[in-house]
């Protein structure tokens, strides 16, 4: 599978501000729009379009400390958001997607990658934990944080 992450630029912005998950998953996720108001004002925020081939078809952002510290003092980094629109879920891209994520945080040398979750009933939960992230035991705010350990 094709799948590439390309950085948010004038010739890829639309095309992810066009991206939208099902109406049932609207809870779980903020529209892109939002996320990239976000990644302007937040220094860490690292941003990219998900490409099948050269179709957009979805978008993530992490929280990468090494934007704010180089010398790496944090041995993990964040996801902060993460979605398939919705035509294109269910075929392997978002696991395909999370492999280009965890070998691009593994090249910096983190060793966990958090995520989080609002618990209610079609979360990404199982999706999660199929790929290997357990529960903390912690929350943030209303959300149920994971982990990926490598």
């Amino acid at each position: 599978m094709d799948v590439s992450l390309r950085s948010i630029n004038e010739e890829t912005i639309y095309a992810v501000l066009k991206l939208k998950v099902r109406q049932d998953q609207e809870q779980f996720v903020s529209p892109n729009a939002f996320s990239l108001a976000e990644a302007y004002i937040y220094n860490e925020a690292w941003p990219r379009a998900i490409y099948l081939t050269d179709i957009a078809v979805g978008f993530l952002m992490l929280a990468d400390p090494f934007f704010i510290n180089d010398n790496q003092a944090s041995p993990s980094v964040e996801l902060w958001r993460f979605m398939v629109d919705k035509r294109f879920q269910g075929k392997g891209i978002g696991k395909a997607a999370l492999d280009k994520v965890v070998e691009h945080v593994k090249e910096r040398g983190y060793k966990e990658l958090y995520t989080s979750y609002f618990p209610a009933p079609g979360s990404p939960e199982p999706f999660y934990r199929k790929y290997g992230f357990d529960p903390t035991g912690e929350m943030d705010d209303d959300e149920v944080v994971m982990v990926l350990t490598f």
